[in-house]
């Protein structure tokens, strides 16, 4: 998904201004990174607001328009009010296309529905991941890895390398040796004890026989 985003060069700076700026409509950021110096901006906030959203504005190379001039770079800070929905302040990087970034990007998962844990077990699906920090050059910079439940079985556990990434991304826990768990089939204590009660009435029926 390509998403763009206007910005103006900011001037003035301080506190001062960037309350100033809010209170008219604006949000105060900064681009920084890559060979030029760190530029001051100003965004729409009622734009901003409702891309940052956007779970792909969060995971993707960003394009940036300022007056005119366009820059590819990404997300790498976002400032939020403690209780209003008020977009504070948000830092993008510039990037190289040559060099490799790192990115967390997030998990969907499928086929949680029919995988033999929930469909045969009565199991559910615990996601100890959502997201992931990945490794590759922008070019590579996927929206999203999926993770395919089809195969997991209750009491078992997927973990990262039994995810299947795109070429030329790297998982970087993986790259540091640290095979986290991605997500398992658990069974409530509910199933449980149902399945303990039927246990129970079929050993009572034996004895009676």
């Amino acid at each position: 998904m390509k998403i763009e985003v206007g910005a103006e060069k900011r001037t003035l700076q301080g506190k001062g201004a960037s309350r100033r700026l809010r209170g008219s409509g604006k949000v105060p950021g900064i681009i920084y990174g890559g060979e030029d110096k760190p530029q001051a901006i100003e965004m729409d906030h009622n734009d901003m607001f409702y891309k940052l959203k956007m779970e792909a504005f969060h995971a993707s190379i960003l394009t940036l328009n300022v007056g005119g001039s366009k820059e590819q770079v990404l997300l790498r800070d976002v400032q939020m009010h403690p209780y209003k929905p008020l977009v504070l302040h948000i830092d993008f990087q510039r990037i190289d296309q040559k060099k490799k970034i790192h990115m967390k990007v997030p998990l969907h998962f499928i086929n949680a529905e029919v995988a033999p844990g929930v469909k045969t077990s009565g199991g559910i699906v615990s996601h100890v991941l959502t997201e992931v920090d990945i490794s590759c050059l922008p070019k590579d910079l996927p929206e999203f890895i999926t993770v395919d439940l089809i195969d997991l079985a209750a009491g078992h556990t997927l973990h990262l390398s039994d995810i299947t990434v795109p070429e030329n991304v790297e998982i970087t826990a993986l790259s540091k040796g640290d095979d986290q768990a991605v997500a398992a089939i658990v069974i409530p204590r509910s199933v449980l004890a149902d399945e303990r009660a039927a246990e129970e009435a079929g050993e009572e029926e034996e004895k009676e026989e």
